[in-house]
């Protein structure tokens, strides 16, 4: 206001404040600049001239003469206008495939487009949908907003100087890159730790570096005993020979674990400090575990079993019905089943959902390990 009770006074205060915003978009377009370009010579050496340098005629060159017309020589009248139409096609996806992808997302945060189509298609099968293609399922992920994954983190690097000042120095047979192994029985394993209301909680995970197969179990210290726990527990459900073992250089892989690998005949390797590209594998997993499940369930720490019951679902869910993009859209068991290195007999049905089945013995066998390795026992405090 006060610029105006200095300013207002000029006469035509208005006029010319319009010409400046008028010039401002008009230096910014190129493609007015050129009009206004071609107008110009028009108007100095006619139409048949015009159309041989520029190859505009005389109907268009008029329309943009018009525009300056009407526009009171405002030169951000030659800028294009929008050529969006004034009633576009509306989306005619029915609102139970959206539901069914967005209940999808809401259990499993992290799942893309492409592992989303796979159970989308036997829905819209079973309901008498139209199945809808990879880009569409993306499409309406982005327009329904259908983000529930939180925030990321930050990781513990077991491989710091800090982590490393007190280690003993050990000849440690290392590997030099990520492993591709041939056959089944490469396993790698490794860590995570979450921190909720002063309490340390330490996933152990592992999985096999061809098969896939993959187990998390939660211990409340980070410690060889622990370690050796889950490696008896990771034989227990593991449907192959372990012929190799791979870790980091952290604590808890000497010690009991170490001595539990001799017994058993089963080679350590481990990774150079500082190169998680090594362990490529395990720390692929180590992400997917924690946006589709520990980060979306940190709530239920508190009670161990019903966490220990979330766990084991999820597990059951990762290993034999989720599709795997390394795996032709298969989950591990599926895969060997394909193959024929595992008998369909052997997955008995129980879980009947519209995905797939699940057999009796592995639910068994996950519930008891997951709820097993947690104990009951007071936790340390930070």
């Amino acid at each position: 206001m006060k610029a105006f009770a200095i300013f207002g006074r000029i006469p035509n205060y208005w006029r010319w404040l319009r010409m400046l915003s008028s010039l401002r978009h008009f230096e910014q377009s190129e493609i007015a600049q050129r009009r206004l370009e071609i107008i110009q010579f028009y108007e100095q050496f006619g139409e048949a001239a015009t159309q041989q340098a520029f190859g505009a005629d005389r109907k268009v060159i008029s329309r943009w003469r018009q525009r300056l017309t009407r526009s009171q020589g405002q030169l951000q009248a030659l800028i294009p206008r929008s050529t969006r139409p004034h009633r576009v096609r509306r989306s005619a996806i029915p609102p139970e495939i959206i539901e069914f992808i967005r209940a999808l997302r809401e259990k499993y945060p992290r799942m893309g487009k492409d592992k989303i189509k796979l159970f989308l298609d036997r829905f819209c099968h079973a309901h008498g949908f139209h199945c809808l293609s990879v880009s569409t399922i993306g499409n309406v992920i982005k327009k329904h907003r259908l983000f529930f994954y939180r925030s990321g983190r930050l990781y513990h690097d077991p491989g710091s100087a800090w982590a490393q000042k007190n280690a003993r120095k050990i000849k440690r047979f290392r590997v030099r890159k990520s492993p591709t192994p041939q056959a089944y029985g490469y396993v790698l394993s490794d860590t995570v730790e979450r921190i909720v209301d002063g309490i340390k909680y330490y996933f152990y995970n592992g999985i096999d570096a061809k098969m896939k197969f993959a187990l998390t179990l939660m211990y409340p210290r980070l410690n060889s005993q622990n370690n050796q726990d889950f490696y008896q527990r990771f034989k227990r459900v593991y449907p192959w020979e372990i012929h190799i073992w791979q870790t980091d250089n952290g604590k808890e892989n000497l010690g009991d674990f170490e001595s539990a690998l001799e017994k058993d005949h089963v080679p350590h390797v481990f990774s150079y400090p500082h190169c998680p590209k090594i362990n490529a594998f395990i720390e692929r997993y180590n992400r997917t575990i924690q946006e589709e499940f520990i980060d979306n369930h940190l709530e239920l720490l508190t009670d161990p079993k019903l966490f220990a019951a979330e766990l084991a679902d999820y597990l059951i869910f990762y290993n034999s019905q989720r599709p795997h993009q390394s795996l032709n859209m298969l989950s591990p068991l599926d895969d060997l089943v394909q193959k024929g290195l595992m008998s369909q007999m052997s997955l008995t049905s129980t879980l009947a959902t519209q995905y797939s089945v699940v057999g009796k013995r592995l639910q068994r066998q996950f519930s008891s390990i997951c709820l097993l390795s947690f104990p009951n026992t007071r936790l340390r405090a930070l």
